[in-house]
């Protein structure tokens, strides 16, 4: 098996990840680092992550996780902030969160140790779509909707046509449902702010059609298998 994928599938991280990590001199095979992702691991081969040995785990578990504001998105922080895997650390197997949401948006978030369906959901050539109910400070002209539709320019990338839906509009802001189909960083953020609309609140309420539905806030529930089979033919 290649190395970037025995370490998607011990849970400690994407093959894309991986990959990184391999490059960077932090995985050890026998002792001995190794920086050729390619490398195909051979029974009885000893592989090391940043000093721990790591084993492919065959049981592979699938979490969907509301997550609330005030989380990072990682398996561990550096300024000691809460992070997401601490809402899921009853979960019998190392997850590790597929993609992000950030620090100041909550919803939808899968957390699992399969690096492989990890990849192929974060994987830009995909574009898996993603559905976010926003609520945005001040009017959304039928201008500024067009454009947003269109693709607008968050800094030197446009966005592909997105889907846009005014659920509510008062004088003072608008509560917005938008489907994109990338994942740059704080995308929806910098679109609504390209047509001059600051988000006030944000939330993932979807990916594809798995949907957060009445799940509370914190709180997760495990993947069926129907749901697991349909993430997996995206």
């Amino acid at each position: 098996m290649r190395l970037n994928k025995y370490i998607a599938h011990a849970g400690i991280a994407s093959r894309r990840k991986a990959d990184e990590l391999t490059i960077n001199g932090n995985v050890k095979i026998n002792g001995v680092a190794m920086r050729q992702p390619g490398y195909d691991v051979k029974p009885g081969d000893v592989v090391e992550v940043n000093g721990v040995t790591v084993r492919r785990q065959e049981k592979s578990e699938y979490v969907l996780l509301n997550k609330p504001t005030g989380y990072i998105t990682s398996v561990r922080d550096d300024k000691d902030r809460p992070v997401v895997t601490e809402l899921t650390a009853d979960v019998d197997a190392r997850l590790f969160p597929v993609g992000r949401l950030d620090y100041n948006t909550s919803g939808l978030l899968l957390l699992t140790n399969d690096g492989d369906l990890a990849y192929q959901l974060t994987h830009p050539k995909h574009q898996v779509p993603k559905t976010y109910r926003a609520l945005v400070a001040g009017v959304l002209s039928k201008e500024k909707l067009a454009r947003l539709r269109k693709g607008v320019d968050i800094g030197g990338f446009i966005t592909s046509p997105a889907q846009v839906r005014v659920i509510r509009q008062n004088p003072r802001s608008a509560l917005v449902e938008i489907t994109i189909h990338e994942g740059k960083n704080r995308q929806v953020r910098k679109m609504f702010a390209a047509v001059g609309n600051r988000v006030q609140e944000l939330q993932r309420i979807a990916i594809g059609e798995l949907y957060l539905g009445r799940l509370k806030e914190g709180h997760y529930r495990k993947l069926t298998r129907d749901e697991i089979q349909y993430l997996k033919s995206l």
